[in-house]
């Protein structure tokens, strides 16, 4: 905005100033109050007037004095500019803040989805390593125990070889009790291990009964023989031992007392088996 002046009577100015000037003003004023702590008057030209006004104009009046700032009203617009200075600071000090944490903000959140891309991966590359060995172990897992059975299979082969050839039955016999011994330790290498069961007492959890017999030389309730032998799979049990349990003999019904009737029914038979003589007639006639 510029300055506009008018007259309203001979004589007489009248100017309207615009805000850049009086902020111009206002700086100058300061500058010169830190200069030498002097008030001084702005002067400011009118412009826009018609020149017969100018030329009405005494020289003495051509410039007048615009406005006079007090030491008070210097004073009041340094503290409102050192506020608004303050005000600024704060909102920028205010801005680096939040600018600082949202940055930090992004690089956590950054981070966070980055571990959880790792960890979602090594959880697959775990889930098919497992799947992996899970298959290995189900296709090659018996193979220590075959390697160990193997040498079983070799050794029933050359006893066969050897019953062809030769007829002995006594050599036949050791070859095979040789034969399954290494058998049971080949088992037993793995944890598998056998238990008997004859002459125990009956065990529902170790046992399956097949049968009951009556016999004197075992107790009642106890395994009188083994069918099959039971074993463990490193305390696990695999095959409980089929078994046949002993119970008491029972007791036969003692003969019954013969009744009275059989006793009368006797003699009766006995009558009836013999046979009385006739009695001799007397020569009378008549029987004596």
């Amino acid at each position: 905005m510029r300055a506009v002046a008018g007259s309203n009577e001979k004589g007489s100015i009248q100017t309207d100033i615009g805000q850049d000037v009086i902020d111009a003003a206002v700086r100058s004023v300061e500058r010169h109050m830190d200069d030498d702590d002097e008030v001084t008057v702005i002067e400011v030209e009118a412009s826009g007037s018609s020149s017969e006004d100018v030329a009405e104009t005494p020289p003495a009046e051509e410039s007048a004095p615009v406005a006079v700032a007090s030491p008070e009203e210097v004073a009041a617009l340094r503290q409102e500019v050192e506020s608004l200075k303050a005000q600024l600071e704060f909102s920028q000090a205010k801005g680096r803040e939040t600018m600082e944490r949202l940055r930090e903000t992004h690089e956590r959140t950054k981070e966070a989805q980055e571990r959880t891309l790792r960890a979602a991966a090594d959880l697959e590359n775990y889930r098919k390593r497992a799947q992996k060995e899970k298959e290995e172990v189900q296709r090659f897992g018996s193979e220590k125990l075959l390697k160990d059975l193997l040498p079983v299979l070799d050794n029933l082969d050359r006893a066969l070889d050897a019953a062809a050839k030769s007829p002995d039955i006594d050599s036949f016999q050791k070859g095979v009790a040789m034969t399954r011994k290494s058998f049971e330790d080949a088992l037993g290498r793995h944890g598998v291990k056998a238990f008997s069961a004859k002459g125990q007492p009956f065990d529902p959890r170790m046992h399956e009964a097949i049968q009951q017999v009556e016999t004197a030389d075992v107790p009642a309730g106890h395994v009188a023989h083994e069918v099959v032998r039971g074993f463990f799979l490193n305390e696990r049990l695999v095959r409980p031992a089929m078994v046949v349990v002993a119970r008491a003999p029972v007791a036969e019904p003692a003969a019954a007392p013969a009744t009275v009737e059989s006793r009368e029914a006797e003699p009766a038979s006995a009558s009836e088996g013999t046979t009385v003589p006739p009695q001799p007639e007397d020569s009378s006639g008549g029987s004596q």
